[in-house]
């Protein structure tokens, strides 16, 4: 892997792009997140194509064209970090056609979780950075203010550190590397591809939202099949959010669903590096941010740190 470079950090009164990649949003979906931003002494400037549609089997925050064009404005701008909406899919078409030349002359954040994985992959893969948290559409499950204010820390230079309680499924030891990952189902879309992650000698972190029991299974079986548990060398698993199906299953609406849990601890049995279980990052109220490319120790004994260095 590249040696990464982390964005320099913001001042009050910086700009920050907001673009739609993905799915579409809706006028009055980002005006609360966009008056926190305002709130913080932060400019937020709207992509000419935010609020955009384009319907295929899917709502797309534009056509590719549209969603490309609002991508590569706030890649080449003048801006201080670039901000996703939100996710749902639509960021792997844009993959092929992005251009970093503009970019590396003014490296920045892109912020964002879930389908905004891949295009940390991609930026990682060129050597950049970027912030795996809350996108600026609250979601039905909300957002805490401590999400925000975390988000806005690292972008004016605080490196985080978590320690979390003592999860049944954790397995103990300690590991540093640089950190990968994101979404699950993103991190298998892009699997094999020039787009992919690199994991070996990683710290992989996943988290995943309304995946059928199988699903998972079949997406840890890919990484498997794959070697990446035999390359990384400690793993953070996230939320796992209304997982199984509503109807059968009781524990649908939990942040970290323990079936979940379990048949990830299951895949893990034959391996041997330290795994933390309950990160709260992904698809839930308290998204706390983690910075992808950022060199990171985890350290699982009876509680369990994540340090980024």
């Amino acid at each position: 892997m590249k040696e990464v470079i982390i964005p320099q950090l913001i001042k009050k009164k910086s700009s920050i792009a907001v673009i739609t990649p993905a799915g579409r949003v809706e006028k009055g979906q980002l005006d609360k997140s966009l008056e926190i931003i305002s709130s913080k002494g932060y400019n937020p400037i709207l992509g000419p194509h935010v609020y955009s549609q384009y319907t295929q089997g899917y709502d797309y925050g534009g056509t590719v064209q549209e969603r490309l064009s609002d991508l590569q404005w706030a890649l080449d701008g003048d801006f201080d970090a670039i901000w996703t909406t939100r996710g749902g899919y639509g960021c792997a078409q844009l993959l092929p056609y992005i251009n970093l030349e503009k970019f590396r002359k003014k490296v920045k954040y892109l912020i964002g979780y879930s389908d905004a994985t891949v295009l940390q992959s991609f930026l990682l893969k060129q050597g950049f950075a970027s912030i795996h948290g809350q996108s600026i559409k609250t979601a039905s499950f909300g957002v805490s203010e401590e999400t925000y204010n975390l988000l806005f820390d690292i972008l004016e230079g605080e490196i985080p550190q978590y320690t979390l309680e003592n999860n049944g499924f954790n397995k103990k030891g300690k590991a540093k590397a640089p950190l990968i990952g994101g979404n699950l189902a993103m991190i298998y879309s892009i699997m094999g591809s020039p787009y992919s992650y690199d994991f070996k000698n990683k710290i992989l972190f996943i988290e995943d939202i309304s995946e059928q029991f199988y699903a998972l299974d079949r997406m840890l079986m890919n990484l498997e099949l794959n070697g990446v548990f035999r390359k990384i060398k400690g793993l953070i698993v996230g939320g796992m959010t209304r997982m199984g199906n509503q109807e059968t299953n009781k524990n649908y609406t939990q942040a970290f669903d323990p079936l979940a849990y379990e048949i990830i601890d299951q895949k893990l049995s034959a391996y041997d590096f330290p795994v933390i279980y309950g990160m709260p990052n992904g698809h839930i109220f308290d998204n706390q941010p983690l910075i992808i490319g950022r060199q990171v120790e985890i350290i699982v004994k009876d509680t369990a740190q994540i340090i980024f260095k």
